[in-house]
């Protein structure tokens, strides 16, 4: 009989390659981190596809468990056109299947890597989608803290689908946090700094990171290690490319402020000349 040699990510945990859950049929898999993978799989029924993000519980520990717990309760509670939705939970003893909507076109970072920078025209259509999901999650008294080009997804229509709620938190305007959250290129400089937050700025200032890297296609802050980064963003100096309306070199001052106190609120940001030109 022949042996069957496991797949060394597959553990002891054989729910990790089975054929299908529920009423979805596994076809392939988009995507493997260190206690997780994803995989496309498709409604029996309906044949809709769907992404399926399977956690193996028996290689994470209690905090990361109950962050994880959080992640799916946000993701409940969030139902818009520009997030990815959550359609379904599916729990075992060991594993976690969480059954999300599919966006088949990829990652926004992926796109700009192929295609280069956006025309502003093309930029300010994503970039009002992204801005009133960011606004949907706050209103709902939710930050995500990791907002950049990689989990900025694109569906069938190329439409925004913000996902990966991973570093989401609720927040309260009365209490501060401290969790240093997110991607080094897009974190505010407080973050850097150690500081306590409220929550939507660091948000605010994450945004104003993706609207440059949307309308140059390279990023404001960069640096050969995360010393050199950290300098750069605190520092808070960026090249404006010669090519940028001055409408929009005007909308990202307002993002980029290292004072958080002074950064632009989002009501402001939605109304500001540059997003509303043409509507």
């Amino acid at each position: 009989m022949p042996h069957h040699r496991r797949n060394k990510d597959d553990s002891n945990n054989p729910e990790l390659s089975i054929a299908s859950i529920g009423n979805y049929v596994f076809q392939k898999t988009v995507g493997e981190g260190n206690f997780a993978k994803v995989k496309l799989a498709k409604h029996k029924l309906t044949g809709v596809e769907v992404a399926i993000k399977i956690i193996d519980k028996t290689r994470i520990d209690e905090k990361k468990l109950g962050k994880l717990y959080r992640e799916v309760k946000i993701m409940k509670l969030l139902n818009h056109p520009y997030i990815v939705k959550l359609f379904e939970v599916i729990e075992t003893k060991n594993t976690l299947f969480l059954v999300m909507e599919y966006s088949s076109s990829g990652e926004l970072y992926d796109y700009l890597v192929v295609h280069g920078r956006m025309k502003e025209k093309e930029a300010r259509v994503k970039f009002r989608q992204i801005l009133a999901a960011v606004n949907y999650c706050h209103n709902k008294r939710v930050i995500h803290r990791d907002l950049k080009a990689e989990n900025l997804l694109l569906d069938a229509n190329f439409d925004i689908k913000i996902a990966d709620f991973g570093f989401s938190n609720y927040y309260d305007p009365e209490s501060k946090l401290d969790t240093f959250c997110g991607s080094p290129p897009y974190a505010a400089p407080e973050l850097f700094q150690g500081k306590r937050y409220t929550g939507p700025e660091v948000d605010i200032w994450s945004l104003g990171v993706i609207l440059y890297v949307l309308t140059t296609g390279c990023l404001p802050f960069d640096g050969k290690n995360l010393q050199e980064m950290r300098e750069s963003v605190c520092r808070g100096k960026y090249r404006i490319p010669f090519y940028l309306s001055d409408s929009c070199e005007k909308l990202l001052r307002k993002f980029l402020i290292r004072d958080p106190y002074k950064r632009a609120s989002l009501e402001m940001l939605i109304d500001d000349p540059w997003i509303n030109e043409g509507y």
